[in-house]
């Protein structure tokens, strides 16, 4: 009796075709990539997340202005302007990482632009509108430079002063709107002093209407008081 064939191997020349599709839809989501659509501060933020860095708090990943970059930067006549923000977002990462790592400044986004926020406790007395330069003339320098720089040039951006709801006593504030718009001047003034155009800025004191979070706790009234500066996107002059 003869021996029985052994079956056929089963072919594997699926498995060229298949390689092949994988890699040219590789290369399809490539060309589709758009680095200036990244939000460089929600990504950097995810980064020392995932690494673990215990330092890099203090900064927010809800979805906001940065979110829609790609918007700007793929209609005209935005093109250039946006991809100069997604580069200025980058470089402000890295500029005011020590900043960011002391808790003295925080990168976030909304839908007006990219926000730099001073905490008030790290750049102002209690209740005083004079800027402790002493303390932040390093940190105010390069901000100035920052907002000099080519990337952010024709660019227009907005001071917000920013308190608690503690009232304002013993001082010559004759409430918190006084106060927060002082603020907000006096970080003007030191900034044009270092370079900064006065011509591209607008200064706005909000008081306590604000706030970020709840002014029941101490941290909350902590975070509360601050000075955001605004890199405002073009529909937000």
């Amino acid at each position: 009796m003869g021996k029985k064939k052994e079956p056929e191997k089963p072919s594997t020349a699926w498995q060229g075709t298949y390689g092949d599709m994988i890699t040219l839809m590789l290369c399809f989501f490539v060309m589709l990539y758009n680095p200036t659509e990244i939000d460089a501060v929600q990504l950097a933020a995810l980064t020392a997340s995932l690494q673990g860095d215990p330092t890099a708090g203090g900064q927010s990943l809800s979805a906001g202005r940065l979110a829609d970059l790609g918007n700007t930067v793929n209609s005209l006549p935005a093109l250039d302007k946006g991809k100069s923000l997604g580069l200025a977002v980058k470089r402000a990462v890295s500029l005011f990482a020590p900043d960011v790592k002391s808790s003295r400044i925080t990168l976030t986004s909304d839908e007006r632009g990219l926000i730099i926020t001073l905490a008030s406790d790290a750049f102002f007395k209690q209740g005083s509108a004079d800027l402790d330069i002493d303390a932040t003339r390093d940190t105010m320098l390069r901000l100035a430079q920052f907002l000099s720089s080519d990337e952010l040039k024709g660019r227009r951006f907005r001071i917000e002063g920013h308190t608690d709801n503690t009232p304002v006593t013993g001082t010559d504030f004759p409430s918190n709107w006084e106060l927060s718009s002082a603020r907000a001047v006096n970080v003007l003034h030191y900034l044009a002093d270092f370079g900064a155009d006065e011509s591209q800025f607008s200064v706005a004191g909000y008081a306590d209407t604000r706030p970020k979070f709840s002014d029941d706790t101490a941290e909350g009234r902590a975070y509360n008081r601050r000075v955001d500066i605004i890199i405002l996107d073009d529909g937000h002059f």
